[in-house]
């Protein structure tokens, strides 16, 4: 079904993807306020509280970007499944969510010691290499 509205509607898939870049934007743009942060740029900030604004809008985009891109999703599964850089890019996306649930799990927030900060720059990292994958699938 919403291949044929992405088709139909010649708006509807740019609109798809600017949804996902706002969503992209918001959730890494607030990881690396808070990596900022913790990293000691902004110290008059309180971190628990900065950290429950960043991540109440982390949260809101990824639920964007994931929501667009299942949807950019159903209008080519077959393609996007066949792409390797769209394929790295979802492995990457496991590893994000994977990394995110062991930094909260073992109460990060709270410790904020080399450990923490680690899971932090590992999961920039992770996000910009997932933005790029996005980018990389239409030129494989």
């Amino acid at each position: 079904m919403f291949a044929g509205v992405a088709f139909s509607w010649p708006w509807a898939y740019p609109a798809l993807e600017v949804m996902h870049l706002i969503g992209v934007g918001l959730l890494l743009g607030n990881l690396v306020l808070l990596e900022l942060r913790v990293f000691g740029r902004g110290s008059a900030l309180p971190v628990p509280e900065l950290a429950r604004l960043s991540l109440t809008l982390v949260a809101i985009g990824f639920a964007l970007a994931a929501v667009s891109g299942t949807l950019m999703f159903a209008t080519q599964p077959g393609d996007l499944l066949a792409n390797r850089a769209f394929t790295l890019k979802m492995l990457l996306l496991f590893a994000a969510g994977s990394n995110a649930a062991l930094f909260h799990a073992r109460r990060s927030l709270d410790k904020m010691d080399l450990a923490a900060r680690t899971l932090m720059v590992v999961s920039t990292v992770i996000w910009v290499a997932v933005i790029a994958l996005g980018r990389w699938i239409a030129y494989v």
